[in-house]
């Protein structure tokens, strides 16, 4: 019995055919005044900005014409949306996180700065390097027939373009720092 019971519709609340509409309610309001008052005491309305384009007189509203900028007059006009503020703060802290990660490796790996004396034997010692490899260049003959010739003259000039390098580097920079390995 129980199942029967829920396969029951809901009863409706829709009148019959038979059933007459309540007539005879009438309200007491005034609608023409009150409708008079509200239009008395509420603000008039701005007129819509409209553009002439013809002598004719033809009108179209200048909000849908595309010639008035919607955006400008937005709440949130000018404002940086919270996504970019947001790629802003993350890029910052991954910025902050990688130098100080950084820091810590060089502090793990102290560099050590080569003093003025140092600095100095260094470059000495350079330019002998550089003086010998020279000497050796020059006394090889001037026509090189053969293959195991050729590579040692490019092997010297090699050895002498890096000397070159290396000595100018130590004399353009004042303070040279040795990372500990």
């Amino acid at each position: 019995k129980k199942e029967d019971d829920s396969k029951k519709l809901p009863v409706l609340s829709v009148p019959r055919r038979t059933d007459q509409p309540v007539t005879g309610i009438q309200s007491k309001k005034n609608f023409i005044n009150t409708n008079a008052v509200a239009v008395i005491k509420g603000l008039p309305k701005k007129p819509r900005p409209i553009c002439v384009d013809t002598r004719h007189g033809d009108k179209y509203l200048l909000e849908n014409s595309g010639l008035v900028p919607k955006y400008t007059k937005k709440k949130d006009y000018g404002v940086t949306p919270k996504y970019v503020t947001q790629r802003n703060e993350e890029m910052k802290r991954a910025q902050e996180e990688y130098e100080a990660s950084v820091l810590e490796h060089l502090k793990k790996n102290a560099m050590k700065r080569l003093s003025d004396e140092e600095r100095k034997s260094l470059l000495e010692g350079l330019k002998k390097n550089w003086d010998e490899v020279y000497r050796k260049y020059q006394r090889l003959p001037v026509q090189t027939y053969t293959i195991s010739k050729k590579m040692n003259k490019e092997k010297l000039e090699l050895q002498m373009k890096q000397l070159e390098h290396d000595i100018g580097v130590t004399e353009k920079h004042e303070v040279i720092y040795i990372a500990n390995e």
